[in-house]
């Protein structure tokens, strides 16, 4: 696996009413490791979960260092929190509690006793080492188990400075989602508007809220962000040169582009064929309708044709639809229409304002924000059954929902605190946390799968 550590250099310049900063930028974005692969000399077993089966019992006994490594506690303790606390997070695995490791021998990892693990109700089990080096570099070593037939699944070894400890601890999560046959989620990042330094800027975060950074620089403001699906662009309004237009973000270059102007222009979102976005615009006749850019040619296409306005649109998974939101009844409902603009048709009737529609990524599913008698909650329509569930529960203003890759959970912002932060909640309504603490803090979007 390739090592890609980018630093990125920022300058910007504009027309404004008054000067833009001229900033460099460094920015450590994706804090890649220096290998990852198998181990060798055992088979490996491949699981795949299926729909509607249980969360997998793991037990994640303390990690051993090796016979040559330093001894340093804090790393050991950073790698395996991360590691229990993504596990538990997925609701594909579901950790043993650690008090019932006292009922059964102390773990040694260079003799198993199964059925020890198998008494306190673990079916996986997740052995590892840990070997840090006089130069600070760190090898996480771990090899996965299955309890009842006592034989090995599969194994990996993780590499880096110190520093890379935490995202160390969340690839091998990761790699534990991939082979049960799940998404990645624990490296993904989140993209989202803050005013926390004084001014509406772009930011980048952890999945869990950690490793916060700022990436646009300017006297104005930047909102609306949006990922590309090859995770290297951001799509985002600005108002550096006066009225809100349409911006790309390269995150490896730190290259900014125009990509539409006049009128307002704003919510953009990237299609899965990754050579078109879908944005809104008043740039012909001053209402806002919605229109398909071809990033490969520039060559655009409106595919709504309203008197009144036509806003928030956002792509399907494998491409064919666009979700958005439309006052053509007289509120705003949210509608479906296929890319062409073709064969629209209204998914919501309860209530009298809806917005800020998002897939799912397996495209079941359509979460948004809705104002019944003056609340604006979060809900998720079920495109399967025409089911509505709701997440949220009248604690301030639930706005801007965005899915995780998995589709099992999602980020929103709420001012139920007094000031907008971000949040993070599963699909069903559980384990709400809050993410951010600084500014306010809005507009998140997630990474795509």
């Amino acid at each position: 696996m390739k090592t890609r550590i980018t630093f990125q250099n920022q300058n910007f310049t504009g027309t404004g009413t008054s000067s833009l900063k001229n900033t460099a930028v460094f920015i450590l974005l994706f804090f890649l490791l220096t290998g990852t692969f198998s181990l060798f000399g055992q088979q490996e077993v491949r699981i795949r979960i299926r729909e509607g089966m249980p969360s997998i019992p793991v037990a994640l006994p303390d990690i051993h260092f090796t016979a040559n490594s330093l001894q340093d506690d804090t790393i050991k303790k950073e790698i395996a929190g991360v590691l229990w606390k993504d596990l538990k997070y997925s609701r594909v695995f579901k950790l043993v509690p650690k008090e019932h490791y006292e009922y059964i021998q102390k773990f040694n990892p260079a003799n198993i006793i199964y059925k020890d693990w198998a008494s306190i109700q673990a079916n996986i089990l997740i052995s590892g080492t840990l070997e840090i080096s006089t130069a600070q570099r760190i090898i996480f070593s771990f090899k996965v188990y299955d309890v009842k037939s006592e034989r090995f699944i599969f194994g990996r070894n993780f590499g880096g400075k110190k520093e890379f400890a935490r995202l160390i601890g969340h690839r091998a999560a990761d790699e534990m989602m991939k082979h049960f046959g799940e998404k990645p989620v624990f490296t993904s990042k989140i993209v989202f508007t803050s005013n926390r330094d004084g001014n509406e800027e772009i930011y980048l975060m952890d999945f869990d809220g950690k490793r916060q950074q700022r990436i646009t620089y300017n006297d104005y403001i930047d909102l609306m962000p949006s990922w590309s699906y090859d995770k290297e662009k951001i799509l985002y309004t600005s108002y550096r040169r006066g009225t809100p237009e349409l911006y790309i973000f390269h995150l490896y270059t730190g290259k900014t582009e125009l990509i539409s102007s006049g009128g307002v222009n704003y919510s953009a979102d990237w299609s899965p064929e990754a050579d078109k976005i879908v944005y809104t615009s008043s740039k012909k006749d001053g209402n806002a309708e919605i229109y398909i850019r071809n990033m490969k040619t520039g060559k655009e296409k409106r595919v709504t044709f309203n008197r009144i306005i036509d806003t928030s649109p956002s792509w399907s998974p494998n491409g064919n639809e666009i979700a958005f939101t439309s006052q053509r009844s007289g509120t705003p409902q949210i509608y479906i229409m296929d890319a062409e603009g073709t064969n629209v048709r209204r998914i919501t009737y309860e209530g009298t304002y809806h917005d800020n529609p998002a897939w799912s990524s397996d495209g079941t599913r359509l979460v948004y924000v809705s104002r019944i008698e003056a609340r604006f909650d979060v809900y998720v329509y079920n495109l399967k059954n025409n089911t509505i569930a709701k997440l949220t529960e009248n604690a301030g203003r639930n706005e801007n929902p965005t899915w995780s890759p998995d589709g099992r959970h999602l980020i929103f912002s709420s001012n139920r605190s007094g000031r907008y932060q971000l949040y993070s909640i599963d699909y069903d309504g559980a384990n709400l946390e809050r993410l951010t603490s600084r500014g306010e803090n809005k507009m998140p979007k997630w990474q795509k799968k």
